[in-house]
């Protein structure tokens, strides 16, 4: 698209914006500014670089498809990641999953991991101007089963508590290092398949584990915690649910992750932001597209995304706000996944910065219904992707769907050769 065209289409749609007074101007300075962690796992579908061997145990996560180009390494998950920073604007972060250390040809055990297995990831992230968050793994271990943190077995509940310890130890260094506190997030699979008449006691495990390991203070990092509606093969019960969760954390002051794809399907994500930000401290965001269930389908530019974007931006809590994204599709090409989601939320996020606030706020403070629907729906047809367009040109990276051909060159010289 030439350069003269989206400049020309900018102007106009500046005027246009203005008259419903929005500074087209002032929404790009604060979309520029919003980092998005962006989640190593969808570049090898939820694998890790361990070296544990045998048959490692589930825990509620599955990816599926098998597209070519999947990443077997940390070299090829690097790369592609350096591939996607091409193709996005602005600033952002990457959240490493405890089982993405740099293991060499070593056996490292989950409760024997420390800084030292990230050391080479904080030197790249620093080159690759990205800040890292971070996240305990729970899952695909032959102590994971139905139960960790929240297990009656001392012996498997300490070993899964040393590995959370260790999770906000590297994640202090990582804090340290990048002079920017990690986001460290918590979140366990465990549950029941079928019925239980135990629920209270499991909660009680757990919510003492928690407390054992946040029992000491750290400066550089900040703990989430994540609920979770059902697991695969745990679906009749969730010990760390929503409603525990919240509880825990408004007594605690602990960040509550909010993962899209974590709740029943007719709940509004974006109703309970402005519940949370009253009673925690802050808010960390999982953004996901849950089709029937959990499925972590592909980001898209949906009414759900949109209007939790909306919600975050009427309440002027960008800054409490830390936003990530959280899906794995193997079935497509896994840039392209990557490339499409971080898009899609940026371009949500735009939209609730481009909302005519102002004259909303004085239509609902007089009451005048009417003309706060009518103007909601004419905004639908405002052109915020005008502004996208500059955007991005700004930013010196594809305009509209040009990513597409430098996604699918970058797939027959690298990722075809896998």
């Amino acid at each position: 698209m030439k350069e003269s065209v989206i400049k020309s289409a900018y102007e106009a749609a500046k005027e246009r914006y203005a008259a419903v007074g929005v500074d087209t101007d002032a929404a790009l300075e604060k979309l520029q500014k919003i980092a998005i962690s962006i989640h190593c796992w969808q570049s090898d579908d939820v694998t890790g670089f361990e070296n544990l061997g045998g048959n490692l145990g589930g825990g509620g996560i599955q990816a599926t498809g098998n597209y070519p180009g999947k990443a077997r390494n940390i070299d090829e998950l690097r790369q592609d990641i350096e591939e996607v920073q091409t193709l996005i604007a602005g600033k952002h972060r990457l959240n490493l999953h405890a089982i993405y250390g740099d293991f060499g040809n070593k056996i490292v055990d989950r409760d024997a991991i420390e800084p030292a297995h990230f050391t080479s990831w904080m030197q790249w992230a620093k080159e690759k101007n990205l800040k890292l968050d971070f996240n305990s793994t729970s899952f695909g271990h032959p102590k994971s089963g139905d139960l960790t943190l929240a297990n009656p077995d001392k012996a498997i509940r300490d070993f899964w508590i040393e590995h959370t310890k260790r999770c906000r130890e590297i994640s202090e260094a990582f804090g340290q290092f990048q002079h920017d506190p990690c986001i460290m997030n918590l979140w366990v699979h465990d549950g029941s398949k079928d019925l239980t008449v135990n629920r209270l006691l499991y909660r009680q495990i757990l919510e003492k584990s928690l407390d054992e390991i946040f029992a000491k203070e750290l400066k550089n990092m900040k703990d989430c915690i994540e609920a979770k509606l059902f697991g695969i093969a745990l679906e009749s019960y969730t010990v760390g649910s929503y409603d525990f969760y919240l509880g825990y954390g408004a007594k605690k002051q602990k960040i509550v992750t909010l993962d899209t794809g974590h709740f029943h399907l007719s709940e509004s994500i974006a109703d309970k932001i402005s519940a949370l930000l009253l009673f925690t401290p802050e808010i960390m965001l999982h953004v996901s597209r849950p089709i029937r269930w959990d499925s972590d389908h592909v980001t898209i530019l949906n009414d759900d995304l949109t209007e939790l974007a909306k919600e975050i931006t009427r309440a002027e809590a960008l800054n409490r706000i830390h936003i990530g994204l959280d899906y794995f599709d193997a079935s497509i090409n896994r840039i392209g996944a990557y490339v499409i989601g971080i898009r899609s939320t940026q371009k949500a996020f735009l939209q609730g910065l481009l909302e005519p606030i102002r004259i909303l706020r004085d239509y609902e403070a007089k009451g005048q219904y009417f003309e706060r629907l009518a103007l909601l729906e004419e905004a639908k047809g405002l052109p915020w992707n005008m502004v996208w367009d500059y955007f991005c040109l700004k930013n010196n990276i594809a305009v509209g769907e040009e990513y597409i051909a430098e996604i699918q060159k970058y797939e027959k010289n690298v990722l075809s050769k896998r």
